[in-house]
């Protein structure tokens, strides 16, 4: 197939009264169609496989690194339950994403256009767009570091040349994304390897590791905060609109059988991925924990524990790669960077077309969100310098812990709509037990929220009235921000949804939506390198 000559619009709209538009988010992108057979086999699991390997980079990426560096340097193993604790809750919300889409055929950002009035869906537009500029500020500071470890350039100078990737993204993908990420998947493994080798030099004590990963502690408000940013860079809102949207490039065979497989096997699949995320992060905090608190570390390696940051993180691998350690974390910490690029764009693509019927252009779409991102990091690395730019990666993860509720609970609520997934909705034990995950991170950011303004005011050198004024404008933005989620939370669902199955007899074929694959979300999903006739 050649591409179309004609000339493309940078904004496109889909008719109003269409529900699936067939206009590619991307446009002139030749793409293959992924059909996953009609038949029974367990060889079916490898036309399933992409969506959620693509979705767990976003689990180890910079901000991922850099929360795991100081967890391990500050508590040592204290905070690994936060680790296994969201990553089980990863896999489950993981999962109703992939479900949400493979039942209903929308992705959960079309699903919230849906359902909410004008007002509510535009704030939760918003909210969306904060949370994919908050997740790429991590990858411009990883990019400005791995410079900074390559070539000695200063940090804000590599926080301005990461506009450019913008270039050097779209220039590489014409080889094709899949090819792209297996690249940049083998640079991040490089690393992952490293970590776990150094597991055994390091020897961190397994009895304190296990006590770490299942007896849950919160020592200060610190450990609150990081706490706070471990949930925020693992369980990542733009996530859930990401994933629901990838397993829209699928042909499922259309019958309840082959929708039940396609869920299972995205559970599988998203296992999978997950769990080798959830090993990468416990080998990092795990190596940085018994690094930092070895009373044999030089008096060099101390001072960069009392501080430490991607910037100065290499010295924990000298024991597996010698003075190659920089150069080689430099090129993984530059490679993990733009390949949460990459998934950052397609989740702002899924996000605008579904909450606002708006197509970009990819470069355009990449750009503006760069840009955003790079302005507070160009002033904090300017102000603070290195230290200054870690301390930005840790609050950004704590904006997108914050901001999770409001993805996370219109996925949980319409996939327990038996309106909107009929026979499909979440099992009550499954409803109850997100439930608990939701109400426990929502929690954890209210709690934080709540003690650091007593805290910062009970500290603070600011009048009485001015610090009564203070307390009035912080409370009422506690109660705004929980008054919002409650919205969410006991809203009911009013808007149906045309299902792709509405009954539980076995192997009847249903023909409505019988669409898909969805051909925008194909496009966007697998351009492949041209070819011309």
């Amino acid at each position: 197939m050649a591409a179309s000559s004609s000339p493309q619009p940078q904004f496109m709209t889909s008719p109003a009264n269409k529900t699936h538009s067939n206009q590619p988010l991307i446009d002139d992108i030749e793409y293959d169609q992924i059909v996953v057979p009609d038949k029974k086999s367990w060889k079916n699991i490898f036309s399933y496989i992409g969506p959620g390997f693509l979705v767990s980079i976003a689990y180890i990426d910079p901000g991922n690194f850099q929360t795991d560096l100081q967890a391990g340097a500050q508590y040592k193993y204290g905070l690994l339950w936060i680790i296994l604790l969201a990553s089980f809750a990863a896999l489950v919300i993981q999962s109703l994403a992939a479900n949400l889409g493979v039942v209903t055929g929308k992705h959960l950002a079309e699903h919230c256009r849906k359902e909410y009035a004008k007002v509510p869906n535009f704030i939760l537009w918003v909210i969306a767009e904060i949370a994919i500029v908050a997740c790429d500020i991590p990858e411009v500071i990883g990019t400005a570091f791995a410079l900074n470890m390559l070539f000695k350039i200063p940090i804000w100078c590599g926080v301005l040349i990461t506009g450019l990737s913008t270039l050097t993204l779209l220039l590489l993908q014409q080889y094709g994304v899949r090819t792209l990420e297996f690249f940049i998947a083998f640079l991040v493994l490089t690393v992952a390897i490293c970590f776990f080798v150094e597991l055994g030099y390091a020897k961190p004590d397994s009895s304190e590791v296990l006590h770490g990963l299942f007896v849950p502690q919160l020592k200060g408000t610190g450990a609150t905060k990081l706490a706070i940013s471990l949930l925020g860079a693992m369980v990542m809102p733009h996530n859930l609109f990401l994933h629901s949207a990838l397993v829209l490039s699928r042909k499922i065979p259309r019958s309840v059988n082959g929708i039940k497989e396609a869920c299972r096997y995205y559970l599988i699949e998203s296992g999978l991925a997950l769990m080798l995320a959830f090993l990468i992060n416990v080998s990092v905090i795990s190596v940085t924990g018994a690094v930092c608190n070895s009373p044999s570390m030089s008096p060099d390696d101390q001072e960069k524990c009392q501080d430490l940051d991607l910037n100065k993180a290499s010295f924990l691998l000298k024991n597996v790669l010698g003075n190659w350690s920089s150069k080689l974390f430099a090129i993984a910490l530059l490679a993990s960077g733009q390949s949460s690029t990459i998934t950052g764009t397609y989740a702002g693509q899924y996000v605008m077309q579904g909450f606002l019927d708006l197509r970009l252009k990819p470069w355009i779409r990449n750009f503006l969100t760069r840009c955003l991102a790079i302005v507070p990091s160009l002033v904090v690395s300017l102000i603070g310098g290195s230290g200054g730019a870690g301390n930005l990666i840790i609050i950004a993860s704590m904006i997108l812990s914050f901001e999770l509720p409001f993805a996370l609970i219109p996925l949980l609520k319409f996939t327990s709509s038996k309106i909107k997934m009929g026979s499909h909705a979440n099992p009550v034990a499954v409803s109850a037990a997100t439930w608990v995950i939701g109400t426990l991170i929502m929690g954890i950011n209210i709690y934080y929220l709540a003690e650091k303004l007593v805290t910062s005011l009970k500290d603070s050198h600011l009048g009485k009235a001015a610090k009564v004024l203070c307390g009035l404008l912080g409370a009422s933005c506690l109660l705004v921000y929980l008054s919002s989620i409650l919205y969410l939370a006991f809203r009911k669902n009013k808007e149906g949804t045309h299902l792709l199955a509405l009954t539980g007899q076995e192997g009847l074929q249903v023909s409505e939506l019988n669409n898909l694959p969805r051909e925008d979300i194909l496009r966007m999903q697998l351009p492949q390198q041209r070819t011309t006739n």
